[in-house]
């Protein structure tokens, strides 16, 4: 598998396919990263297409700003809150996206998966916005802690403590709603 850097370079030497790659690679994510601030899946897929659209017209060494993959998210976490701005709306709600468990174990397993996942997401709700941001890049997009910082335009070290504050914060309120920990 190609890397995304690989890719952007040689779409930027006119391959068409490596453009369709990075699009498949990350559309669907990004759609509901952008969903998460506007709470319309329908112009997040539009602001999606503009993200890539953004990164692919502008033609900028991704060496110079990072991994591909964070640019792209900033970029489209710019044109989220531009457009939460203009339509003055909520922000990122991860109880709206999709991480049903996809597997063929027990369909106990699945309930109890499924259950703990509802309590880990509704937690996550509570957060502080940034805590809730700053994980949700980290442990759900898998992104680096200094992607994570050039996606929020923080430093590293702020991201270091904005996800162990937003680690602690999640465990004091998934302590108070009665979760236990498999290990205990």
């Amino acid at each position: 598998m190609i890397s995304d850097e690989t890719a952007y370079r040689r779409y930027l030497d006119g391959e068409q396919k490596a453009a369709d790659l990075l699009v498949e690679r990350y559309g669907d994510a990004l759609t509901l990263y952008i969903n998460g601030y506007i709470k319309d899946i329908h112009e997040a897929e539009d602001l999606m297409i503009e993200a890539f659209s953004q990164l692919f017209a502008k033609e900028r060494p991704i060496e110079s700003v990072g991994s591909f993959k964070a640019y792209l998210y900033k970029t489209a976490r710019h044109l989220a809150l531009r457009h939460k701005q203009k339509h003055r709306l909520a922000f990122l709600c991860l109880d709206e996206l999709d991480f049903e468990p996809q597997s063929n174990t027990l369909i106990d397993t699945d309930l109890l998966r499924s259950e703990r996942d509802r309590q880990l997401y509704d937690a996550l709700e509570k957060l502080k916005a940034e805590y809730r941001e700053a994980l949700y890049l980290v442990y759900f997009e898998d992104m680096s802690y200094r992607d994570a910082a050039t996606v929020m335009n923080k430093s590293e070290s702020q991201i270091t403590k904005l996800v162990y504050r937003g680690k602690q914060s999640l465990k004091v309120i998934l302590e108070q709603e009665g979760f236990t920990y498999a290990d205990k």
